[in-house]
């Protein structure tokens, strides 16, 4: 009977994570790709290049690359024709590409005549197939049913992002209260994927749940102390230029602080869940107190490496801009007050508030919950 229950207490949210999947995918994107009349995108190789019409000031490049590829796609699979690469003089979005490339091309014809064909970018997309493939592959036979479980609740949480929150957000919603809820979903249901229907998987999700909570307040108040507006979330001029100048970027980059941290969050309330777990499974004749003590240090001991964490995944993305800062030797008290650094900081302060925070929640919820001597000490 043990066997049955808990095969089912494993099934169970297995099914759910599953169903909400196929629903998720069946969901029609109310902002559908242009597709334009007499338009491919297409693969192509690169056969041989000409770099005669490319101006060279310096570090930045000017001007077109013309390249002869030959199709690999489509209705002109197999012929040879002249492309064009335009360069704009940005490091950043240019691409030079030689002889043996594979690229992404935009191909424009009329009939069976090609009109002009325009290189958009190298093609990743098999070698992303092929890394995604070798990442599920090592995660099956390394973690077995759990990474199963793990790559269902990787799926999910990527369509709920794409096909709820982010289309929510652009329709102009509350981004705070839709990511909010977001989160709370995608908490519950991870958390509960692993654990399965129980005691444990109930601690977890509350511990994690109030840590969230308080991330959440503390964005919304510091921001607003912070005097940060929401622009300095990367593309969202472009955003605001494409049609979209009614959404409140502020609230956006609110969401964005709390979602970001949610992670992390939900990753230190399961840890310390089953540390707590272990050692009630051990002694069961300990007291919720002792169990809540328990939860405490080995969240001390967790904590220290994971704020770390966060703010090596968060400063990651910004090396460049700090070697430019000590490269000219930019004051400190000018960088601290800069408004991109100044986001950076909330993120990485509020972030690691999340996790001290929810390391006492979820030891209280753990030791409650799971210390089987009925006695509070």
């Amino acid at each position: 009977m043990y066997i049955i229950r808990d095969y089912k207490k494993d099934l169970a949210p297995l099914a759910v994570i599953l169903i909400a999947i196929c629903i998720l995918i069946l969901i029609p994107s109310t902002f559908k790709e242009k597709i334009y009349p007499n338009s491919e995108r297409i693969p192509v190789k690169i056969i041989s290049t000409d770099e005669t019409y490319i101006i060279d000031t310096g570090l930045i490049r000017n001007g077109e690359q013309l390249c002869k590829v030959e199709i690999l796609k489509g209705k002109f699979k197999n012929q040879v024709f002249e492309a064009t690469n335009v360069l704009s003089g940005s490091l950043e979005k240019d691409k030079i590409f030689n002889p043996g490339d594979k690229a992404l091309a935009t191909l424009d014809y009329e009939g069976d005549e090609i009109k002009v064909i325009t290189l958009v970018d190298h093609y990743r997309i098999n070698y992303e197939v092929v890394l995604v493939i070798i990442f599920i592959l090592f995660l099956v036979v390394f973690a077995g049913f759990v990474g199963l479980k793990a790559i269902f609740s990787f799926i999910f949480t990527i369509l709920a992002i794409w096909k709820i929150m982010i289309p929510l957000f652009l329709k102009g919603f509350n981004p705070i209260a839709i990511g909010l809820v977001i989160s709370v979903i995608l908490t519950t249901a991870i958390i509960g994927l692993v654990f399965g229907i129980d005691k444990k998987s109930l601690a977890s999700i509350l511990g994690a749940l109030l840590g969230l909570l308080v991330t959440c307040l503390m964005s919304i108040f510091f921001v607003g102390k912070f005097k940060i507006h929401g622009a300095v979330i990367p593309y969202s001029e472009s955003l605001l230029y494409a049609g979209f100048a009614n959404l409140s970027l502020t609230n956006i980059f609110i969401a964005s602080i709390f979602i970001a941290s949610s992670g992390a969050v939900m990753d230190l309330a399961v840890d310390i869940t089953s540390a707590v777990s272990e050692v009630v499974e051990k002694k069961p004749d300990i007291t919720k107190l002792e169990a809540i003590k328990s939860g405490l240090n080995v969240g001390r001991n967790v904590m220290g490496t994971m704020t770390t964490t966060l703010l090596l995944a968060y400063s990651g993305g910004y090396i460049g801009l700090i070697m430019v800062f000590m490269a000219q030797g930019t004051p400190l008290i000018n960088i601290f007050n800069l408004n991109y650094v100044s986001s950076e900081i909330l993120h990485t302060i509020i972030g690691s508030f999340g996790l001290v925070t929810v390391a006492p929640f979820t030891a209280i919820t753990s030791g409650l919950l799971l210390g089987k001597n009925k006695n509070l000490v």
